[in-house]
């Protein structure tokens, strides 16, 4: 009998995998037209539905949360196929019923289907060898799939019809791959003589020097960090548009120039990540980005020049862009059965959604400047911690292969018993 501790990317596995990873988070995308649609459509201000749709985000959030254990365990076929169907379902009637209450309380359900898409995602990426290069292939995905529906929805129209219908019909459509995804590693059988499987045989294999207790705590430490982190990252974000032009005079087209090319920088990024699979580790480049990135965004809120503000967002982006990815692939590679990475965009999420008002609240009480220092401190607080859990993932992944093996090659990685 064999019990699989990590497996190769194949073609089905990945359709599978980074589909319901991006349906799950691409409404957080596409709130910007989401809210015109709303607001043309059902005659909501832009409060109200910004609310809705920070509550739909919230939602996701924490049934992301709540639905880790079975997002890791043998239920997770289960919770994708039901996730995608409600998510499908919720932003359905959103996009075909133009009665305000009814769409905005539908919008709140598709939110909630789409955070047990998300977990599953999260947990399906770490069964699958590579986690660098795994990670690296769904941010690529993530962001040309993101970009094409952008420029998509516009063409069409930008209405509810097409802004959240689209997404319901992407969601169901992904409900038909959940069967190719990589289900969470068996436990290893009991040992003759025993009666039921040990604690011993049921978990993934440990180094030396590393109890379960410590690999708890990296792992839960890592999804505060990460949640601590959202908030300095998306904060930036959120006043970028304002500061640009009160700070560093950018004019609007220079601003959608800025969107545009950070896309293209983050495609570039995940690109190259994927190249490079498990060259560099994770621990360098972790630490790299970090301290990179608290530079570039102290940089962009010095800036008063709307050349060098362009190209410090920009640059900032894309550095954001690759430690997102490098993240994802440290929490992957602390549990081959998503425990750690399931839940993680969840606490992204829950950091993100309160990163607007944090970034308003600091701007306006300290000025651009002094906010630039609190988020370049905020990135090197959590530089050292990062890079430790880093350290530790690495450890934790190679002692899920037998030995002799690389645990970043492209076969499967079991135990046979």
């Amino acid at each position: 009998m064999t019990a699989a501790v990590r497996v190769p990317l194949t073609l089905g596995r990945g359709i599978a995998t980074f589909s319901v990873f991006v349906v799950g988070y691409i409404t957080a995308n596409l709130i910007p037209l989401m809210i015109i649609a709303m607001v043309d459509d059902l005659g909501v201000t832009q409060t109200v539905a910004g609310a809705v749709l920070t509550g739909s985000l919230l939602a996701t959030a924490l049934v992301c949360l709540a639905t880790t254990r079975w997002a890791a365990g043998r239920s997770r076929h289960l919770l994708g196929r039901v996730s995608l169907v409600v998510m499908a379902a919720g932003f359905g009637v959103a996009a075909l019923v133009h009665s305000a209450p009814i769409a905005c309380a539908a919008i709140i359900v598709g939110g909630i289907g789409a955070g047990g898409a998300v977990a599953v995602g999260g947990a399906a990426l770490a069964a699958l060898n590579n986690p660098n290069r795994v990670s690296g292939i769904n941010g690529l995905v993530n962001r040309t799939a993101v970009t094409g529906i952008l420029a998509l929805i516009p063409i069409l129209g930008l209405h509810m019809t097409n802004a959240f219908g689209i997404v319901a019909v992407l969601a169901l459509a992904t409900v038909f791959t959940i069967t190719w995804l990589p289900s969470a590693p068996a436990p290893a059988p009991a040992a003759a003589g025993d009666d039921e499987p040990s604690a011993a045989h049921t978990r993934t294999p440990l180094p030396e020097g590393v109890t379960e207790k410590k690999l708890a705590v990296a792992g839960f430490s890592l999804l505060v960090l990460f949640a601590i982190w959202a908030i300095g990252e998306d904060s930036l974000w959120a006043v970028s548009g304002i500061m640009g032009a009160e700070h560093a005079s950018l004019t609007e087209q220079q601003m959608g120039l800025a969107l545009s090319l950070s896309t293209a920088g983050g495609i570039a990024a995940a690109l190259v990540l994927t190249a490079l699979g498990s060259r560099l580790g994770r621990t360098v480049p972790t630490a790299v980005l970090l301290g990179l990135g608290a530079a570039l965004k102290l940089g962009s809120c010095l800036a008063t020049d709307s050349t060098t503000y362009l190209v410090l967002i920009i640059a900032w982006n894309t550095v954001y862009a690759a430690a997102f990815i490098y993240v994802v692939a440290i929490a992957a590679a602390l549990d081959p059965s998503g425990r750690w990475s399931a839940p993680l965009l969840g606490t992204y999420l829950v950091g993100s959604a309160f990163a607007p008002l944090f970034g308003t609240l600091v701007t306006g009480a300290v000025g651009y400047v002094a906010f630039g220092f609190v988020l370049a401190g905020i990135s090197l607080a959590l530089l050292a911690p990062i890079v430790w859990i880093a350290r530790l993932s690495t450890r934790t992944e190679r002692a899920s292969a037998l030995p002799g093996q690389d645990p970043a090659a492209r076969y499967t990685t079991s135990v046979v018993v």
